[in-house]
């Protein structure tokens, strides 16, 4: 259960993905419908594995580690570019890839070292309320609830927040791949494995002199009990848990509920959770739910794929080409952690 307690609002963004360097092109081509996928050589060689990896120099991808702080910091840079306020009044609040993978990157910026080091290539000292967190994609857009204590903070005046992630690793690929959850010629309902880095800043008051303000109205947050990990299909209770307390409050009720955008990735156990709730959540008699599913596009970008979510639903109703001005965010993570988040269109006066 979580409640945001004033609108947040979604002032900029900045991304890296395989469909796009920056958050203009990767929106593009999701809004387009393209995709970003291609072949690529895995182990044990000549294997090959449909992905949507960056197109990026090896000079970038020394290490794993490397690699994920320079996306991180490329799209941080984007979002910050997009406001007036400097890094010093900018709280960060990055997820980086969820702990138990024991990701590669950890071996040369381990977790409690990769705030500093983003910090570290952005060239600027961010404000000392910036955090990592863990927890993966469901966990950045958790942590709305605390935007407002945040934002009472002495100097802060915006936040920026996502996370960066990336599949395309030996470690992630074998457990996937053991595991029966990639996409191949034998597996039509599996994953494709992406890498992104997506950030959203955030603002406690609209800016510019747009019609429409997307700002977050209200979220939920619980945690399922059967994940994917686990050795049982999910009901779908906490995203149902979720998705209740999201429209419980002041805000969009379910019947406002024009779109939904979700970072179901193409597996069999979110699709099968999506079946069980959404008949019970959506109640209201509806001809159509339009639902856009960015990993179509970008593949399972794990940590990024919550910010992501938050940027199409701001962009779509900016630049009204959503199908309406209240969106519902289903957000799942690896472990379990599900968020549900209301993004409404404020219109000024």
């Amino acid at each position: 259960m979580a409640t945001v307690k004033a609108p947040v609002y979604l002032a900029g963004a900045g991304a890296v993905t395989a469909a796009g360097l920056n958050a203009r092109q990767t929106l593009a081509a999701i809004r387009a419908g393209l995709s970003a996928f291609n072949e690529i050589v895995v182990e044990p060689f000549p294997a090959t594995q449909i992905a949507a990896r960056v197109p990026t120099t090896w000079k970038l991808r020394k290490t794993d580690g490397e690699w994920l702080v320079n996306m991180a910091v490329r799209a941080i840079m984007e979002a910050l570019r997009s406001g007036p306020f400097a890094a010093a009044a900018t709280a960060l609040v990055i997820s980086p890839p969820e702990s138990f993978r024991s990701h590669p990157a950890f071996a040369t910026v381990p977790f409690v070292d990769f705030l500093p080091a983003v910090m570290l290539g952005c060239g600027g000292s961010f404000h000392p309320a910036s955090i990592a967190v863990d927890g993966g994609a469901a966990a950045s857009v958790s942590l709305l609830e605390r935007a407002s204590d945040l934002f009472s903070r002495p100097g802060v005046e915006q936040i920026i927040l996502g996370g960066v992630d990336s599949f395309l690793n030996d470690v992630d690929l074998d457990r996937l791949r053991q595991s029966g959850r990639l996409k191949s010629s034998d597996g039509a309902q599996g994953l494709v494995p992406g890498e992104a880095a997506a950030f959203v800043r955030l603002t406690s008051a609209p800016e510019g002199n747009g019609a429409v303000d997307p700002a977050v109205v209200n979220i939920g947050v619980a945690r399922e009990e059967d994940s994917v990990l686990s050795d049982r299909f999910s009901q779908g209770r906490a995203m149902l848990s979720a998705l209740r307390a999201a429209v419980a409050s002041n805000g969009p009720k379910e019947s406002d509920i024009s779109f939904v955008v979700s970072n179901s990735n193409g597996e069999r156990h979110r699709a099968l959770e999506q079946l069980v709730v959404h008949p019970r959540f959506y109640r209201t008699l509806r001809e159509l739910t339009p639902t856009a599913y960015p990993a179509m596009t970008v593949g399972e970008v794990g940590a990024a794929a919550g910010a992501l979510a938050l940027m199409l639903a701001a962009d779509g109703m900016r630049q009204n080409y959503a199908p309406g001005s209240a969106a519902m965010l289903e957000i799942a993570s690896e472990t379990g952690l599900r968020t549900a988040a209301v993004v409404a269109g404020m219109r000024r006066r």
